[in-house]
């Protein structure tokens, strides 16, 4: 261990280990049980986590119904959720003895990617906290900002997140200075630490600040809302129930980070006398948990979302059972018209060979092959006429949703509107 005098001479021929052995944080030399069920759990947390974001974002991508403003915030967020998932399975398979291999930079870098998807995450938050007290103050459901702001926003928020991130390996660390060392994150300066940290929490207590006066003023509407029309009374209870489903993602979020952040504010402040490392762990899984929880808050607040999230699945499952017929000739069974797992299929019963599928464009075309049906329907809304079961009706004017199978027998289905 360096002396005193050296504390703040700068040596970059230090290694990682180096630095954990400094401040005292032990590095597992051999996997343990503890080790092995950590990275067990943890990599199963953030295949369910980025699965589930990209869920979210397909489904505001696909639905129409999502897209304005606020939603394209709500599928950056996801975004910001997916890269958390990405940075903790990086954090995952680079922790216990595997972080002795690791070099400085790839340390850095290991700790930039957590540090951008929290940075990612509040700023996302905090563009939706504005976004809401503009529309609610005004009873709109959505803002009128226009989709290229959006996606400027969006930009914005990822430059200032990576330029969060990359601080540290910029120079704002302890190479130079020992005893500013943190002990959670041996290389990083306490002082960085406690600028983060206070940063992030100054912004919960705006976007909190934010929302409790949309809270007052949805209150204070709420007891004239007797005195409008049946519309208005829809359209306002819309808007609070979108609101409600944010303030609840945000709660949960101010929840799930903020005794991370304050144990790393103590860790700035008190240095080894926090006794920060007693709890660091739990602190980490308490935030890692958090990027799993928005999408089951979508899914029990947002039934469109839930119906679009049951569509998605449904597609899948029928996709993957469509191609085992792909090489035979296929018999189309089409059933009556009927809701199934939340997709709506348009059709009815009538069994037929694909020689018998003719596309009435009034062209007349015989497509012999099930591939050249499917390529053909594509593009097209497809309807199948009660009136003559062997053939479509091809409606030009609008596109097909989605297209799959249900136990190797095609289906063309649409998402409800």
């Amino acid at each position: 261990m360096e002396s005193s005098g050296r504390g703040n001479a700068c040596d970059y021929s230090h290694n990682v280990t180096f630095f954990y052995d400094y401040v005292g944080k032990e590095i597992s030399r051999h996997w343990r049980v503890r080790d092995c069920v950590v990275v067990v759990l943890g990599l199963t947390i953030c295949l369910i986590m980025i699965l589930s974001n990209i869920m979210v974002m397909a489904a505001i991508l696909i639905n129409r119904r999502f897209h304005f403003p606020i939603y394209f915030l709500l599928a950056n967020m996801a975004a910001a959720d997916l890269f958390a998932g990405l940075a903790y399975t990086n954090l995952v398979l680079n922790t216990g003895p595997w972080t002795i291999r690791l070099s400085k930079q790839q340390w850095f870098i290991r700790n930039a990617l957590v540090d951008m998807s929290l940075t990612a995450s509040v700023a996302n938050l905090l563009a939706v906290a504005v976004e809401r007290h503009q529309t609610i103050i005004t009873m709109q459901l959505h803002s009128k900002m226009t989709k290229r702001r959006v996606v400027l926003l969006i930009v914005c928020i990822w430059a200032v997140s990576i330029i969060m991130g990359l601080v540290p390996s910029m120079g704002w660390n302890c190479e130079c200075q020992l005893s500013d060392c943190s002990i959670i994150a041996p290389l990083y300066s306490r002082r960085y630490m406690i600028f983060w940290a206070s940063l992030n929490l100054l912004t919960f207590s705006v976007m909190v600040a934010v929302y409790a006066r949309i809270y007052v003023y949805v209150r204070r509407k709420g007891k004239r809302m007797s005195q409008h029309s049946s519309h208005q009374l829809r359209h306002n209870e819309t808007v609070f129930n979108l609101m409600k489903t944010i303030s609840i993602v945000l709660g949960v979020f101010v929840i799930c980070w903020t005794p991370g952040l304050m144990t790393l504010l103590l860790d700035g402040i008190m240095g080894k006398d926090s006794h920060a490392l007693t709890y660091e762990k739990y602190c980490l899984i308490l935030a890692e948990c958090n990027s799993l929880v928005n999408p089951i808050i979508y899914s029990f607040r947002d039934e469109e979302m839930r119906r679009t999230f049951k569509c998605i699945l449904c597609c899948l499952c029928r996709r993957s059972s469509d191609h085992q017929g792909e090489q035979s000739p296929v018999e189309f069974n089409t059933l009556q018209p009927e809701v199934d797992n939340g997709c709506e299929v348009k059709s009815e019963k009538a069994n037929f060979t694909a020689l018998q599928l003719i596309k009435t464009d009034q062209v007349g075309l015989v497509v012999p092959q099930r591939s050249k049906v499917l390529e053909a329907a594509r593009g097209y809304d497809v309807m199948i006429r009660r009136q003559s079961v062997s053939s479509f009706n091809m409606k030009t004017k609008t596109s097909l949703q989605n297209f799959s199978s249900v136990e190797g027998k095609c289906f063309l289905f649409t998402c409800p509107s």
